[in-house]
């Protein structure tokens, strides 16, 4: 799907071209694989610090299940987050299939986009929200952004 406005400012045109569902399906793989690599690593690390402790984690203890949950909530969208943010929109996924993240009006997304965006992922069955034609799922449209295919559109 392709949007066109007129960036007030310039005067320029401006084309947003939606990825399409194949390369949003190998972002969300290639971006997947890397959030649980680094899982892995800040698991590692915790386990380091505190000897012991991912057995209280992975215990049927309330107050371990709890935090475990509450740790990957922070790992998983926080992690998200800050790789958007220092991407500038960009992922290991979308940099590999050369998309990117930009609000409705082209423009580069905000941290509160970049955060808006990883926490909405987490919110069940929101991966089959992009199912539909065009891939406009929840954490785009919530969060009112896209992902475009940066060779077809046209960016300020």
């Amino acid at each position: 799907m392709t949007e066109e406005n007129v960036d007030l400012l310039t005067g320029m045109e401006i084309r947003l071209v939606r990825a399409s569902h194949g390369k949003r399906f190998v972002n969300a793989l290639i971006d997947m694989i890397v959030l649980n690599i680094i899982v892995v690593i800040v698991y590692a690390m915790i386990e380091l610090l505190a000897p012991g402790i991912s057995l209280w984690l992975n215990s049927d203890s309330t107050a371990g299940a709890f935090t475990s949950l509450l740790i990957n909530i922070l790992l998983f969208g926080g992690g998200m987050a800050l790789i958007e943010i220092a991407g500038k929109g960009r992922s290991l996924g979308k940099l590999i299939t050369g998309t990117r993240a930009v609000q409705e009006d082209g423009s580069p997304i905000t941290a509160a986009d970049a955060f808006s965006r990883s926490f909405i992922r987490l919110v069940p069955f929101e991966v089959f929200s992009a199912l539909g034609s065009p891939c406009y799922p929840w954490h785009d449209k919530w969060s009112k952004t896209y992902v475009v295919d940066i060779k077809e559109s046209m960016l300020t």
